[in-house]
């Protein structure tokens, strides 16, 4: 403990990353256990196939709880740094220390629980509430920085500063739901796209423990994290359909958004980016060329950063209205006036004659 406190942010950062992989690296290892596990057949892109054909009330109960405590806790450590703690530092506050604490145990937990009851919460929710909690958190990304890089090609939208200041605020209980539920939805089984994708929640998870430090705001460690759901998507897709899929659509729009939004806020000069620009559609005609869907190449290019900022607009507007309506119930009732006189006759009493 004492060795971590003494860490700076930075280098806390890398051994954090080295720790990722590492964990990575451990459910590889123990993912043979999990072979035997008879399931389901695949039923089509609703359906998540990791989870067993018949569970109990307990292999129920072991994923929620375990998810329960792990979110509780990390947002008791969010509630803690931003009440009592309140500044920003070089090195590791203890609320640090306890949050990379917490987040390895209850990763060690659920891998745990893996091997003695298999499910994650897959079991009763939706595939798309794990995809959709990733892409909210993407959008608020987009939404929170937009003062700094702007939403198109360096210059901002006009989201309402009250707006901005309380997601820039409050990010951190929804950036940690989307972590923590994500990594709770999945069984730790060793194939590739889990491995990857649970790399990616270690990184996320990283970086929510790295509060009120340097390395938390480090923009070149912040757009590390949005890129990198670019390399998931394309390798999930290209594993999941095969060269002849879907990877082209994920690979360009998310890197779309990289050229007409997040490249922006990296201090590049004008020329780079110009030549960042032309590759990308360079590289984008190439492929699509070479499968022969030159006509659709814009289309499905466009079709990610399309969604992510329609719905930094729906966030935003969700937000102000929500602000709005507290406002509203904060308001102060009109102080009441002056109690009457007794002693003094009404206006209106007719005088005596």
């Amino acid at each position: 403990m004492t060795a971590l406190r003494n860490l700076s942010a930075g280098r806390a950062l890398l051994v954090g990353v080295a720790a990722s992989a590492a964990m990575t690296g451990l459910i590889w290892l123990l993912g043979g256990r999990l072979q035997g596990i008879e399931l389901l057949p695949d039923q089509g892109a609703s359906w998540y196939y990791w989870k067993l054909p018949d569970p109990t009330l307990w292999t129920r109960l072991s994923a929620w709880l375990g998810y329960a405590a792990h979110q509780i806790a990390f947002w008791w450590l969010i509630h803690y740094a931003q009440t009592r703690v309140r500044r920003y530092t070089g090195g590791l506050h203890p609320v640090n220390v306890a949050a990379l604490a917490v987040n390895t145990a209850f990763i060690a937990l659920h891998v745990l629980q893996t091997h003695l009851f298999y499910d994650g919460l897959a079991q009763d929710v939706s595939i798309f509430s794990s995809q959709g909690s990733v892409i909210l958190l993407l959008v608020a990304v987009l939404l929170m920085e937009n003062r700094r890089r702007g939403l198109f090609l360096g210059r901002p939208a006009p989201l309402g500063r009250a707006v901005v200041d309380f997601a820039r605020r409050y990010h951190g209980y929804l950036f940690s739901w989307a972590a923590v539920y994500t990594f709770w939805y999945h069984p730790a089984e060793a194939t590739s796209g889990h491995l990857i994708g649970f790399f990616y929640m270690f990184l996320l998870l990283l970086q929510g423990s790295l509060f009120l430090t340097r390395a938390h705001t480090n923009r070149w460690w912040t757009f590390t994290l949005e890129a990198m759901v670019a390399v998931h998507g394309t390798l999930v897709a290209v594993m999941s359909s095969g060269p002849d899929g879907a990877w082209p659509m994920f690979l360009f729009g998310f890197l779309g958004v990289f050229v007409i939004t997040q490249m922006h806020g990296l201090g590049l000069s004008a020329a780079v980016r110009w030549v960042l620009a032309a590759c990308y559609a360079g590289a984008a005609m190439l492929v699509y060329g070479l499968r022969g869907e030159l006509g659709a190449a814009a289309s499905e290019a466009v079709r990610i950063p399309a969604i992510e900022y329609v719905l930094v607009g729906v966030l935003a507007l969700l937000l102000w209205l929500g602000l709005r309506a507290a406002a509203l119930f904060r308001r102060p009732a009109p102080a009441p006036g002056p109690a009457p006189d007794p002693s003094a006759a009404p206006q209106d009493a007719p005088r005596a004659r």
